[in-house]
């Protein structure tokens, strides 16, 4: 299984626009042999349908857990729905909510749309640096 993956390239088949953002999240649920799950863990990716988050804990493909944004408070029911290996052997946990919940991140997504390759898109232009030479107010006399 690859562990290097073209998220910009993937964010096209997705239902909503991915953003690389670090939240801060807590993790609970069942484990499958029994017992409680419980980590503290960050996002790598979010979307208005799911997450991608680091690991340690050991979760399955089809589990259900509880994820809750700790700047919130609030808390969601999410399904894993892919395990890949991850940098460090700390796996990436793709989670999907129940339902779609585009405010639970407290982020505002771009349109569904919306393409950094597009026409509307701003683009990086260069600014010429000023400097004292060029700019007499700044030339010390």
């Amino acid at each position: 299984m690859k562990t290097s993956r073209n998220y910009a390239a993937a964010g096209k088949q997705r239902r909503s626009q991915r953003i690389l953002v670090s939240v801060p999240v807590r993790v609970t649920g069942e484990r499958q042999e029994g017992g409680t799950l419980d980590e503290n863990t960050a996002t790598l990716i979010v979307n208005a349908h799911g997450a991608l988050i680091l690991m340690k804990e050991d979760v399955s493909v089809g589990q259900t857990i509880t994820v809750e944004h700790l700047a919130s408070t609030e808390k969601i029911e999410c399904v894993v729905k892919v395990i890949h290996p991850g940098p460090d052997g700390v796996p990436e946990v793709a989670i999907e909510f129940q339902r779609a919940n585009p405010r639970f991140w407290h982020i505002s997504f771009p349109p569904e749309d919306w393409s950094a390759h597009g026409p509307e898109s701003k683009r990086l232009v260069p600014q010429p640096s000023v400097t004292a030479q060029g700019d007499p107010a700044l030339v010390k006399k």
